[in-house]
């Protein structure tokens, strides 16, 4: 599929969808948030796909935010249907069945640092600048940076970004946890691949397994968050990825896995 404001590369079972509207900053308008949507999705039914990278095009931004020339003239039943597609659009990407990898080049903030915190793992370039600066506009995160947020970096600091509209370095954000890793921005990309190659050598339905247990288990207490994990472990032994990986560390060789 064509797609007007993304581009997606595919190679050694790895996905790059970069947001495409560097002179906007890459700032997400609707049009944008249902072409993220169905490029997802579509990645998701890729069997040739293991694990996915976001990232921005250009040097300056991730993305800059949602497209603020679109939302002002919205009305509070407009700004409610904006903020649900952008919940949408997220939640597609937190639940895909594989690793999703935010590549974050410059600016993430708004909606740019919604969409990270949707992503399994944040790598920024040293360039980056994260923050929730809607509090200057008059609204709050609407893509779910007051959920998402505070489960990642807790509950003091993201009440901190939220209510005063700060922005964090890339140091910085390393430091709270809202980043995973600091890479050089000409190092950036590659730095993804190599992440995403890494986990795209694993046995794939182990991985989709262990994301599922992780984002699942979260919301539940202990005991039952313990059980689910036990289900799933057990899950793992029907499948010929176990055997395999398990046949191929006995006989001290590499395992070929096949996801299946």
């Amino acid at each position: 599929m064509d797609f007007k404001n993304l581009l997606l590369e595919i190679a050694e079972g790895v996905a790059v969808l970069t947001i495409n509207r560097p002179k906007a900053l890459n700032a997400l308008n609707e049009e944008t948030l249902l072409e993220l949507e169905c490029a997802v999705a579509g990645l998701g039914e890729n069997r040739d796909v293991s694990c996915v990278i976001i990232t921005g095009a250009g040097e300056k931004a991730f993305v800059a935010g949602a497209d603020i020339s679109a939302m002002q003239p919205l009305d509070a039943a407009d700004g409610r249907r904006f903020a649900k597609l952008g919940h949408r659009v997220m939640a597609t990407i937190e639940k895909l069945p594989k690793p999703v990898i935010a590549a974050v080049n410059g600016f993430a903030l708004g909606g740019g640092c919604e969409l990270a915190l949707a992503c399994d793992i944040r790598i920024a370039s040293d360039n980056a600048r994260f923050g929730q600066p809607e509090v200057n506009l008059g609204v709050i995160p609407g893509f779910g940076g007051t959920q998402r947020l505070p489960r990642l970096i807790g509950k003091g600091r993201a009440k901190e970004l939220i209510f005063t509209g700060d922005m964090v370095d890339a140091q910085e954000a390393y430091r709270i946890g809202l980043a995973n890793k600091v890479t050089p921005l000409a190092d950036l990309l590659q730095t993804a691949r190599e992440l995403a190659r890494k986990i795209a050598s694993k046995g794939q339905y182990a991985v989709r397994l262990g994301k599922e247990a992780i984002n699942n288990g979260l919301d539940m207490d202990q005991d039952k968050a313990n059980q689910y994990e036990a289900d799933l472990f057990g899950i793992c032994f029907a499948t010929a990825d176990q055997k395999e990986g398990m046949q191929a560390f006995l006989e001290k060789r590499p395992a070929k896995f096949t996801g299946m």
